[in-house]
């Protein structure tokens, strides 16, 4: 029996994560994995995922790849901004009362950072994960 590719809705919901996992730093290294393996759907690469949270994304300088190093150093500035990660299909800083501050997006081609605009300290906290993060 052949295998067959997973369709494009499989595909993105394989990047999904329920609420039992979003903590979980080891499944959220799973599904980077297959994030740096896009579908192409006639012949147009897939390079991310859209959303319906608002924010403004950032391009940064650099394309990252999620590793244990590079999770651990976005948590590391998530707890110097009183913050915390949860993992979904990329990573997102929230505060304590579960207020999504920033979400990173690492694609083949480009690493976004989406920012809540009314973050009193968003250029600090921007600066703070192109730091963290860079090559």
């Amino acid at each position: 029996m052949e295998a067959t590719e997973p369709s494009l809705g499989q595909y993105v919901a394989s990047l999904k994560a329920s609420k039992d996992l979003v903590r979980d730093r080891e499944a959220f290294l799973e599904r980077c994995r297959r994030k740096y393996q896009t579908p192409s759907i006639a012949g147009f690469p897939m390079v991310g995922l859209g959303g319906s949270c608002g924010k403004p994304a950032f391009l940064m300088p650099f394309v990252i790849r999620f590793d244990w190093d590079t999770v651990l150093a976005l948590e590391a500035v998530a707890e110097h901004f009183g913050m915390y990660v949860e993992y979904g299909a990329y990573p997102h800083l929230k505060l304590p009362d579960e207020t999504e501050i920033a979400a990173v997006q690492d694609w083949t081609n480009a690493t976004l950072v989406f920012l809540r605009p009314s973050y009193e300290r968003k250029e600090e906290l921007l600066t703070a994960i192109a730091e963290a993060l860079k090559p």
